[in-house]
């Protein structure tokens, strides 16, 4: 060490020319990792939550799983967002542990497809000469990166506007397109080292290979590997610093190699840096698990086992082979942007393969690294890991939880109302409980819908989104009325009072026009249906007329002495509250069919359907009418 020092030390120009390489270094590598960010937002935009559901399709099957992990992780190209994103979903009890293990390993699969895509900035390099090397430069990212790019701007600013997809596809190729051109300035920033007219270049360069070729200068070359993608978050971007220094060594090995001297970048040197990279990627998830539940840092926990395995599996037998002929008969041997392409994607998919049968083994080992405690039930849990990482899949399992929500509200309703008459405490009680989930419910989901909609949604979510922060209120305030209806049959038992038995019959034809206008909404707002959501608003009016009707029957009633104030006052408690019902499922309707006209205007979509002769409307209005009906007496 002390050697390259005094190399480096004594020779002012290269410091500054190491110094402006570094930042320039830098600069590249904050356009790899920008493009690559871009890249991942783009195709999570145009996947919305379809990414999710190809993930919950994993099962038992644990080959199933690395399929699908490898497949998610070459699509989205980052294993960091793969693998945060199965955090999230098992901190959000979505997913399983043993689910996801195969899906872990899987994932270490799928992030090997980026340093083929990177490794074509070596394409051509013999491109002076005429031939089939010539026509390979075409493929060279400073060939149709520049292209790629000129199509992103396009789509993004005059063909985005109206359509997101387009916008989506934009973004996509931009990213790739500067990704691209942050792996030609990586290449560029150590260009300098080709300059081999410098002797004290080529005795610093040789010095730094001399010292990694000891047996600790291997190990330091792993721990240094893993500790910059620590920082870096990304063993993609990583792998492509390393072929970015490759390619531009290659003319000083051409121009100083003896038999003697060692390639600048050899197998020995490159094998355990590219480990490293491995283990240092597994440390994002290990971060992003910090503040979730302990199945959360389990899976984050597997992932990193996972690899410390597969990477033992490859050092341990390297290094000792390093003791022995084969070091200097392959290892000593100079690497490529593509030989590192090929080591990477071996390891990866030789290591899964052994390693997959033991899938168990790495489970048992999860929970005795993370023991069991006991934790507060959590109702309505999303894990932020997916609120910040994946805001697609979030939203996602925010509307699967409004779903819930809603079907739980129907249920604790239909049981408030098929108990009208029949007080009972243990039914009420239930009630009331439900009623404290559902407010559970709206709080929790509500929080994460605002955190959400602050991030960068594609037009299909940002609508989703809105939906579901219309009717949300309107779910919880469904439960609110169960407990209201529950109270008028607390009081009709209390006082050992009852309807009369006109009051009943006209009760009774209300009663079903509400249960019928739930099932309705429910179904609207589960299958999204346009059509099934058009039909609430004809059952609602017919629903008020109902009221109307009955309320002034009661009033007819009691002036001939058929019955009395105080039951006048419960009936009107009850139909106030049947009168509510119908709103709020008028409300999630409209909600529905306004989202899908990409608006919100309550009152004018309910002005154009009262106010027009609506050839649909009114037959649903005739056909509600003549099945639910009271006489005006």
């Amino acid at each position: 060490m002390k050697e390259i020092l005094d190399a480096i030390g004594g020779n002012m120009p290269l410091v500054v020319q190491i110094l402006t390489s570094i930042a320039t270094l830098g600069g590249g590598l904050a356009m790899f990792l920008y493009g690559m960010n871009m890249m991942t937002s783009g195709l999570e935009k145009m996947a919305g939550g379809k990414l999710e559901v190809i993930l919950k399709k994993a099962s038992s099957n644990k080959f199933k799983g690395m399929a699908l992990g490898a497949g998610v992780t070459a699509v989205i190209q980052s294993s960091s967002a793969t693998t945060v994103m199965i955090v999230g979903l098992v901190g959000s009890g979505i997913m399983t542990l043993p689910q996801t293990i195969g899906m872990l390993m899987g994932t270490n699969i799928g992030t090997t497809i980026t340093p083929w895509i990177t490794g074509l900035a070596d394409l051509g390099g013999d491109s002076s000469g005429a031939g089939w090397f010539s026509a390979l430069s075409l493929l060279k990212p400073s060939f149709f990166a520049p292209i790629i790019a000129i199509i992103g701007i396009i789509l993004i600013m005059f063909l985005g506007k109206k359509n997101r997809l387009n916008k989506d596809i934009g973004t996509l190729c931009l990213g790739f397109a500067i990704l691209m051109q942050g792996m030609e300035l990586m290449s560029a920033a150590v260009e300098f080292l080709t300059d081999t007219e410098d002797a004290s270049i080529v005795n610093t360069l040789i010095s730094v290979v001399s010292f990694f070729d000891s047996w600790y200068g291997v190990i330091l070359a792993l721990v240094l590997a893993t500790l910059f993608t620590t920082v870096v978050q990304s063993s993609s971007a990583s792998v492509g610093v390393l072929q970015a220094i490759v390619i531009a060594t290659a003319a000083i090995d051409t121009n100083v190699a003896t038999p003697e001297t060692d390639p600048l970048v050899s197998f020995k040197v490159a094998i355990p840096i590219i480990l490293g990279f491995n283990i240092g990627t597994c440390v994002t998830a290990v971060i992003s698990s910090l503040g979730a539940n302990r199945n959360a840092k389990r899976v984050a926990i597997t992932h990193l086992v996972i690899k410390l395995f597969a990477v033992a599996i490859c050092f341990v037998p390297f290094y000792i082979m390093t003791f022995t002929p084969l070091n200097s008969m392959w290892f000593r041997h100079g690497v490529n942007v593509w030989s590192i392409a090929i080591f990477h994607t071996a390891f990866n998919i030789i290591t899964t393969l052994v390693l997959l049968p033991a899938s168990k083994i790495f489970e048992k080992i999860a929970y005795v690294l993370v023991k069991d405690k006991e934790e507060k039930e959590k109702i309505a849990y999303i894990d932020p890991i997916l609120i910040s990482e994946s805001p697609a899949v979030a939203l996602s399992e925010c509307n699967n939880l409004t779903v819930e929500m809603c079907k739980l509200s129907k249920e604790t309703l239909d049981l408030a109302i098929d108990n009208l008459y029949s007080f009972e405490s243990k039914t009420a009680q239930l009630i009331q409980d439900r009623e404290t989930l559902i407010d559970k419910y709206e709080d929790h989901i509500g929080t994460y819908l605002v955190q959400i909609s602050s991030r960068s949604l594609s037009d299909a979510d940002s609508k989703k989104s809105s939906k579901l922060l219309h009717t949300l209120g309107d779910f919880e305030r469904l439960s609110d009325h169960a407990v209201n209806v529950l109270d008028v049959s607390e009081e009709l038992k209390a006082k050992n009072i009852v309807f009369s038995e006109e009051a009943t019959k006209e009760i009774a034809t209300i009663t079903s026009a509400i249960k019928e206008i739930l099932v309705i909404t429910e179904e609207a707002f589960i299958k999204d249906d346009l059509s099934i959501a058009k039909r609430v608003e004809p059952l609602e009016q017919v629903i008020d007329k109902l009221i109307s009707t009955t309320k002034a029957n009661h009033i007819t009633r009691l002036q001939k002495g058929a019955c009395t104030i105080e039951l006048g006052f419960v009936l009107s408690d009850l139909l106030n509250n049947y009168e509510r019902i119908s709103d709020h499922c008028s409300n999630i309707a409209v909600a529905i069919i306004e989202t899908a006209h990409n608006s919100f205007g309550t009152h004018e979509y309910l002005n154009i359907v009262k106010n027009t002769n609506d050839e649909a409307f009114q037959e649903e209005y005739e056909a509600f009418a003549n099945k639910y009906s009271i006489a005006q007496k």
